[in-house]
């Protein structure tokens, strides 16, 4: 087992338990309808990518798993993104708790057809799709916006990478879009569009830094010229 594997501590695993069972629980109590199969579905969607991810950071890239559980502010952050982080945090987690109350609990938004609930349902698996193979492309997929100098950081440019520069991103925007489509809120299909508009504003202050620090990097975007949506931008 490597250093950065005995780092891993008994609290990291508890935090990860919990996270991983609180935000499908969450979905589903709020919803007050245990039997809510669209919440289910989202439930099981999640609890898939994150035990497959975590059982696969475990075993292969133990230290990207350390990274991931760094807070706002750690080591080199840029000063900006501790900002971007919190305002990232914060939406997620209004938009959890208001799409089972606006879908399921109070109905706020009319029902949608089913037609576009199979679209958000599509959408999520290229969500997984996407997320996933962002964690095992890239060992150096921090939550931070830092150059992680001490793990030798330096360009990845193969497997989703070699399809747009950011597929995280792309992943994220089809989960936060998505999710609300396969649920039926409206409010959340909004709060979605706006988290997908923060994470754009996060790209162009990443890039900025990784064209300044990151040896490479510029000759990477030469070679993919897509930040995320291919043929667009």
């Amino acid at each position: 087992m490597t250093t950065e594997t005995n780092k891993l501590t008994a609290y990291h695993f508890i935090y990860a338990t919990f996270y991983i069972l609180l935000v499908p629980g969450l979905v589903i109590l709020i919803s007050g309808d245990w039997l809510w199969i669209e919440g289910w579905i989202f439930a099981i969607w999640f609890l898939v990518l994150s035990l497959t991810t975590m059982i696969y950071l475990y075993r292969q890239d133990p230290g990207l798993l350390l990274e991931r559980f760094k807070p706002p502010g750690s080591d080199n952050q840029k000063t900006w993104d501790k900002y971007f982080l919190y305002a990232i945090q914060i939406l997620f987690w209004v938009w959890l708790v208001v799409m089972p109350l606006d879908a399921k609990r109070y109905a706020w938004s009319a029902n949608f057809p089913s037609w576009l609930k199979v679209v958000g349902g599509i959408e999520l698996l290229i969500s997984l799709f996407f997320l996933y193979r962002s964690f095992t492309d890239n060992s150096f997929l921090s939550p931070l916006v830092r150059i992680q100098s001490e793990r030798e950081h330096r360009v990845v440019s193969t497997g989703v990478y070699g399809f747009v520069r950011h597929p995280m991103y792309l992943g994220a925007i089809f989960l936060f879009i998505g999710t609300p489509l396969l649920l039926g809120s409206l409010y959340g299909v909004l709060i979605g569009v706006i988290f997908s508009l923060v994470l754009v504003a996060r790209i162009f202050g990443e890039e900025k830094m990784l064209v300044e620090e990151l040896p490479g990097y510029e000759d990477y975007q030469q070679k993919v010229k897509y930040r995320l949506i291919p043929f667009i931008w």
